[in-house]
């Protein structure tokens, strides 16, 4: 019999419902999975066990009395330390807020928790979310369950790591600069970054401001092993706007389109060398498409350097909170700094030429990749063009030179507000490997779709133990 925690969250919802375990059976199987294995990969930082199993115990006694419950109910969920959950530190990896508790759930928890879901613990991030591999000064470095050696990703590489060695089956995570697709390729599970305005970003009683770069190129999005399990949470995170003016409430499926459906391979990101083993990903996913029936070509897509060069502006121009913010030195680690340090110059560099104004600069790229996809809706392409990296590399300002051009299209999708949905393709050697799929604003349900044939052909990679 499969353990429990092995399973995802699709599964036990219907073992749940049929009655065949209950939810507390479910948490602590989760909660003893925690256990024995995060010891090994630091990736959850705080266990909501008594929380938890109290809720559990809420859930099997309405169960009982024969109530209506949620299409989630008694599924566990982690939750990245810089989404607010109700009575839990957001700590965004930083020691001044070790103890900066949350006093509501963000809107896309609360959604899940309504509809059933359990929060079972917090899961690790670098520090700001601001780096692509999980260390901070408060809870340490997150490890790569596959490969000690190599980095889980980041910054949701907490939740990522969680959801690779089963213990959570969703995950709650964000994506700003491929955020939760990154770590989906370094640990091989699956992630969606859903559309600008799709999920709320922040409740009605947030803490402070959020900078306007974040608002307009992150967003909350789920990951799981199994792409059915991206399918049944967003659809359960997007039911109310929480005072996020973004929050656009489109329909979850969009029209059917026209047999066959195209599908562009984007292989050479505007000169951006990809490396063979992500190329070979790309093959086997591109292969899968068309054996299903999917029009299938290589192309480029339009504008793509400029587009992260403009990502570049924004996020340098309107991430900040205050006109005046204290150095990095004064409320980041000594890891953190030497990071930005190194990669502060590259990051400067990619901004390229200065935008008149960058605003109208993205509407104009925005035009042409509207008009592309109206042709061929769909995008299969890498997340970076680059396997995992080796722990450290990205505290050396030489290997970091080229990081801007291997995440082109990662932070593409971020600056025109697209969705798009990291799926495994199978290990290539020590490491996972995945790819991406890109669709038009709000057809998630497309790339979705997509998805899961590359899932049914390649097979989703089950739980492991870290090695």
């Amino acid at each position: 019999m499969t353990e429990l925690w092995a399973l995802g969250a699709w599964d036990l919802a219907e073992l749940v419902r049929g009655g065949e375990v209950s939810c507390r059976q479910v948490i602590e199987a989760h909660l003893r999975r925690i256990d024995g294995v995060n010891p090994r990969v630091n990736a959850i930082t705080v266990t909501l066990g008594e929380e938890s199993l109290a809720a559990a115990d809420a859930a099997d006694r309405a169960l009982a009395r024969g109530d209506e419950v949620g299409p989630l109910c008694g599924v566990p969920m982690t939750i990245k330390e810089n989404i607010d959950v109700a009575g839990s530190a957001t700590t965004m990896g930083i020691v001044a807020l070790r103890e900066a508790m949350a006093d509501a759930d963000a809107p896309p928890v609360a959604e899940l928790r309504a509809a059933g879901a359990i929060p079972i613990g917090r899961t690790n991030m670098p520090e700001f979310g601001m780096r692509w591999h999980t260390d901070n000064a408060l809870r340490g470095a997150t490890v790569n369950p596959w490969s000690a050696e190599h980095t889980p990703g980041g910054s949701s590489g907490g939740e990522a790591a969680a959801v690779a060695t089963g213990m959570s089956p969703l995950g709650i995570g964000n994506d700003g600069a491929g955020s939760l697709r990154w770590p989906a390729q370094c640990c091989g599970v699956s992630a969606l970054k859903p559309s600008l305005g799709r999920v709320a970003q922040a409740g009605e009683r947030a803490a402070g401001p959020t900078p306007f770069a974040f608002q307009l190129l992150g967003v909350q999005g789920p990951i799981a092993r199994h792409v059915r399990d991206l399918r049944l949470a967003f659809g359960h995170m997007c039911g109310r706007p929480g005072g996020d003016p973004w929050y656009a409430p489109v329909p979850l499926h969009g029209p059917p389109l026209p047999a066959p459906v195209r599908v562009c391979v984007v292989t050479d990101p505007d000169g951006a060398e990809t490396d063979p083993e992500v190329a070979g990903a790309l093959r086997r996913a591109a292969g899968a498409l068309a054996d299903a029936g999917y029009l299938v070509e290589e192309g480029q897509a339009p504008a793509l350097a400029r587009a992260s060069e403009i990502y570049t502006q924004i996020m340098s121009s309107y991430g900040r909170v205050h006109r005046e913010q204290p150095p990095v030195e004064a409320v980041a680690s000594p890891g953190f700094v030497h990071f930005w340090q190194a990669y502060e110059p590259i990051w400067t560099r990619a901004a390229g030429e200065q935008a008149f104004d960058p605003m109208m600069e993205r509407a104009s790229i925005a035009r042409l990749w509207s008009a592309w996809m109206s042709r061929t809706p769909l995008v299969l392409a890498p997340i970076r063009t680059r396997p995992a990296f080796r722990v450290g590399s990205d505290l050396d300002p030489r290997w970091l030179a080229d990081w801007p051009d291997t995440m082109r299209l990662a932070v593409a999708v971020n600056l025109l507000g697209l969705p798009a949905v990291a799926v495994p393709v199978g290990p290539a050697g020590d490491l996972p490997h995945a790819v991406q799929i890109i669709g038009p604003r709000f057809r998630e349900d497309l790339c979705l779709d997509a998805a899961a044939v590359v899932e049914a052909a390649t097979g989703a990679l089950t739980p492991i133990d870290p090695r």
